[in-house]
């Protein structure tokens, strides 16, 4: 069974590359990738794959039994181009999906939902047999924000006391090599989150913790934030979109205490405390 994964030169992407070469034959796996110059270190096969340009996508498919569909990283035309990959690879025989959605996609309260509530039910359309991941935050959402935290003191955020069951790309990604591995997850929905959750107030505290420099959780208006975010250099928009996730995670979006993710992949996530380490490292 011959596996393919979109957007295989992304941060996720390379992961679970990684992960399936521990899992099945090199020669089994084929990464799609729109700059396939950039994909020569995979060490697999690799073909030119575009979600925005819908011929050759079918070709591009052709002898897949499993396609790893890693969301695209263009919010706003996530919809049009999930589709185009969903009409390729029923036209090319693709014998099932295994997609990277949004924790609790179907109720969430985050923007982000829209487009992949709408990627399922293409897929449900489809007749294609699909495996749904529905991943939470990743912990390197957070992390990369220590080092400005550092610089001045303070971490900074509109989440409130919100718990963030967030994971590691490498948690994540070792779910989806198993699930695209193990024909076992066809037809499953899986809500995919971290074993723990915690606020940025932790975060903070155990910046603290392992660096002995007192950084304060500092929860702002999420205007102010935004702001914030602007002076730092982020985009209108982006800093718009990082504060309203920050506000939804107050309200619980990005907490689950099901503890699928361990299920699944047969230990327990990564601890923020290790991913903290990491990122100081």
């Amino acid at each position: 069974m011959t596996i393919a994964v979109t957007g295989a030169t992304g941060q996720l992407g390379r992961l679970v590359i990684a992960a399936l070469k521990q899992r099945v034959a090199i020669d089994d796996i084929v990464a799609l990738a729109r700059s396939p110059d950039k994909a020569g270190k995979l060490g697999v096969s690799v073909r030119p794959f575009d979600y925005a340009t819908p011929d050759g996508l079918a070709d591009a498919l052709s002898g897949i039994g499993t396609l790893l569909l890693i969301s695209s990283s263009e919010v706003g035309e996530r919809s049009a181009q999930h589709r185009n990959v969903i009409a390729a690879a029923k036209q090319a025989g693709v014998g099932r999906i295994v997609y990277t959605s949004l924790l609790h996609a179907d109720t969430s309260s985050l923007d982000l939902a829209v487009e992949h509530r709408d990627t399922e039910a293409a897929l449900a359309a489809s007749g294609i047999p699909v495996t749904l991941l529905r991943n939470g935050w990743y912990t390197e959402n957070y992390t990369g924000a220590i080092p400005g935290a550092l610089a001045v003191g303070a971490l900074i955020g509109s989440a409130g006391q919100g718990r963030i069951s967030s994971a590691s790309r490498a948690d994540y990604a070792e779910a989806a090599a198993i699930a695209a591995s193990v024909p076992d997850h066809v037809g499953k929905t899986y809500e995919l989150a971290g074993d723990h959750g915690w606020t940025l107030a932790d975060l903070a505290a155990e910046v603290t913790r392992q660096t002995g420099r007192e950084i304060a959780y500092d929860d702002l208006p999420p205007n102010d934030y935004a702001h914030r975010l602007q002076d730092a250099g982020l985009p209108a928009e982006v800093a718009q979109a990082i504060a309203g996730y920050d506000v939804a995670a107050s309200k619980g979006a990005l907490f689950d205490d099901g503890r699928q993710l361990s299920r699944l992949i047969g230990r327990p996530t990564t601890p923020l405390a290790d991913a903290v380490r990491a990122s100081l490292a």
